[in-house]
């Protein structure tokens, strides 16, 4: 048992700065699930190979089982519960309830995130892109064709929208 004294720390998650302490060496998945109820960020291997828990730090996606919460003083957050706004789902999120892409829901998050930092970095990517975009996140269930449709329909349509 750890006997290290918590630290304040100061963060901004979805937009609202939040102080809290926290032991230092605690993972940010647990902050997130536990000391901030953010509970849509996800655990799957604990060891960053599933990305299930992937949220955007300071505009990169991190895997929050790796991250230790005093690494994220300052930091500026976006988790699953920050991609949707005024309670209509964020187009990639639409996509992926359209095209099956959301499956048992584990991986979920972390994939429309995953994909919202793709789609930011490459607005029309092809396959290989996006392959190589979401490569850092695993599906257990059925497979990725429908993930991957999801993101081609998320790139049409946010093009779409820009012309």
């Amino acid at each position: 048992m750890s006997h290290t004294k918590p630290s304040l720390i100061q963060l901004t998650i979805n937009g609202q700065t939040q102080s809290l302490e926290v032991p230092p060496m605690k993972r940010l998945l647990d902050v997130l699930r536990e000391d901030l109820h953010l509970t849509g960020t996800k655990e799957g291997c604990g060891e960053g190979e599933c990305g299930a828990c992937a949220v955007m730090m300071n505009g990169e996606l991190v895997n929050s089982c790796l991250v230790p919460a005093l690494q994220v003083q300052g930091a500026q957050l976006r988790t699953i519960e920050g991609v949707a706004t005024d309670g209509h789902l964020h187009p990639i999120q639409q996509c992926f309830l359209e095209r099956g892409g959301a499956q048992c829901g584990i991986c979920t998050p972390g994939m429309i995130l995953a994909t919202q930092h793709l789609l930011d970095k490459h607005p029309n990517p092809t396959m290989e892109q996006i392959q190589e975009g979401l490569g850092g996140n695993l599906c257990r269930c059925t497979g990725y064709m429908r993930i991957f449709e999801s993101v081609q329909q998320a790139a049409q349509c946010a093009l779409a929208g820009k012309e």
